[in-house]
Formats: C-alpha cells, structure tokens, sequence
C-alpha cells in the first residue's frame, strides 16, 4: 500500500482517482479543471490525486507544445497543491527533473518509454516521494519488477505501476488485460492508464486516438482488479495542446465515474 496525503492506495482500499490534463497549458485551465475533478469526486466519495505534466519532453514534433516553461508550469501545479488542497504527480524526464518537481508535488511520475533509464529511478526515489513507473510499451509485465527494485534500492517503496498499453505492430497499442494480474505479484499497487492505452501513436506529426475505447478499456480493468484509474481530462480535448486525441471530456466525467464506482464495489 501507498499513501499520498492521507490517500491510500492499494491494500484493499477503495479505487483512487488519478486525473488531469496531460500538460500544463495555462493556470486557468489548470485551476477549471482540478477544482471541477475535485468536486465529482467528493459528491462521489472517490480519493482524487490531480496530475499534469510540467514539461513534454516526448512529443511527436519538434514544433509541438511542451509546456509553458519549468519554472511557470511547476508554481502552477504547486498552487494547485496548496490552494485546492490536492496531492498532486506529474511526469519527469531526468534526475535534474527529479530534483526540481520534487518540492512542488507530491508524485513523481516516470513516462512509459524511460522506465529501464537506471539513473532518472533511482533520481525519484531518492527524493523520497511516491513513484508511479509506467510500464513501457515494449516491456512484458513481470520485467516491471525489475524497474520497481530500482527505485526500492533506495530505500523508497512508495510506487505504484502502471499499465498503458503494449506495441502491436506500427502506430497501434493493445492492452493485455493480464499484465494487471502480473504486475500486482510484485506486491506494489496497480494502475491502469485508460487514455494513453487508446493512442495511436506518432502519426504523422502528431499522436492520434480511438477515444471512444476508454470507458470499455477502463471498465475491463476495474472488473479485473486495479487500485488506482488514471485519465488524462482536459475540458475541451479537441483544442488541448497535447494529446488531443485520446483525452477524456471533462463535462462527461461524472457519469462515467459513477458507473466505474459501482464496478470497483462489487469487484471489492
């Protein structure tokens, strides 16, 4: 079990909200969409942890948006942690980056395609915040032990991994609902990333999506067992600067998480 702020995940406990848009675009959607998370999730009693990603570092082109600036992006997030009262994580991309982020959130999150980088887990652990290591598209779930002891190494075993999808040929990801079995042998929590595990990945100078997946893909998953859901909201997916794509509405949210809910219950 994890526990972030008094939000515990794993062990049991109820299933924990991970959501956000993916990048810091700007503080007024930032702030719109964490304090309107923050409000579905009360009404419905689910545990919510805010994220977004201070900097892109893994976009498509080299023209694509990847944040507004460290500094500006990660007061931003800090803001959100102070004046709406939320754990937050989001995502790096070097132990330098692990070193910044750290005294702004309270979750450092690794991106799939670097969780075999040695140097950038030890970097997060070391901070001693909780880690999320997302496992990499072209890794097979039980190698996920292996990133996960790296961090462990230094004495932090707050991490949570997360599933998001595997490569199936060219441009295309499948998720192979036992990796969530798998991955929990290892004895740290679960997460399943519904909305990057929809992406068609690198097409043309940007990523696509097959959005209308998530909610089937998200359900499966809590049906078999996971401890945490993560979604990248953004309220207007269609104009977010980064994966627009795959990103769910924020305005359908709630009718979404009551459904899930209810799965995790009866599942539990």
């Amino acid at each position: 079990m994890v526990e972030i702020n008094n939000i515990r995940i794993g062990g049991g406990n109820p299933l924990v909200l991970i959501a956000g848009p993916c990048v810091v675009e700007n503080s007024d959607i930032i702030f719109a969409t964490a304090t309107k998370i923050k409000e579905i999730t009360l009404r419905l009693g689910i545990p919510f942890i805010f994220k977004s990603s201070f900097k892109k570092a893994n976009r498509t082109s080299v023209s694509s948006f990847t944040g507004p600036g460290d500094e500006k992006a990660l007061k931003i997030l800090s803001s959100v942690r102070n004046t709406l009262g939320l754990p937050v994580v989001t995502d790096i991309h070097s132990p330098e980056d692990a070193v910044m982020a750290a005294d702004s959130v309270d979750m450092l999150q690794i991106p799939a395609f670097l969780c075999r980088q040695t140097d950038l887990l030890l970097a997060a652990g070391r901070t001693g915040k909780a880690v999320n290591i997302k496992k990499g598209q072209f890794l097979a779930p039980e190698d996920m032990e292996h990133a996960a002891a790296k961090v462990a190494s230094t004495g932090n075993r707050n991490i949570l991994l997360t599933e998001r999808g595997t490569t199936f040929g060219y441009h295309n990801l499948v998720v192979d609902m036992r990796s969530l079995v798998i991955m929990r042998k290892t004895g740290y929590p679960v997460v399943m990333d519904a909305t990057h595990s929809v992406q068609l990945p690198s097409k043309g100078t940007e990523s696509g999506g097959q959005p209308e997946y998530i909610k089937p893909l998200a359900r499966a998953a809590v049906a078999v067992g996971i401890d945490a859901l993560f979604l990248e909201v953004h309220p207007d997916p269609k104009n977010a600067k980064s994966d627009a794509a795959s990103q769910f509405p924020l305005e359908k949210l709630e009718e979404f998480l009551t459904g899930i809910k209810k799965i995790d219950e009866a599942v539990r």
